[in-house]
């Protein structure tokens, strides 16, 4: 019996850790810190390496 691992992206895995992040110290609702989190990772990705 083989159990088959469900693929998660990258992208996905770091939305869903900012989502929780999110989620974990505000009053957001899952649907918000979702869209916040999208946000958030564009910003990060967008700015330049040396910045990070």
């Amino acid at each position: 019996m083989t159990v088959e691992t469900p693929f998660v992206s990258r992208y996905d895995a770091r939305v869903k850790l900012i989502e929780e992040a999110v989620t974990a110290n505000s009053k957001l609702k899952e649907k918000d810190a979702a869209a916040l989190a999208v946000h958030i990772l564009r910003a990060i990705d967008s700015a330049p390496e040396k910045i990070r």
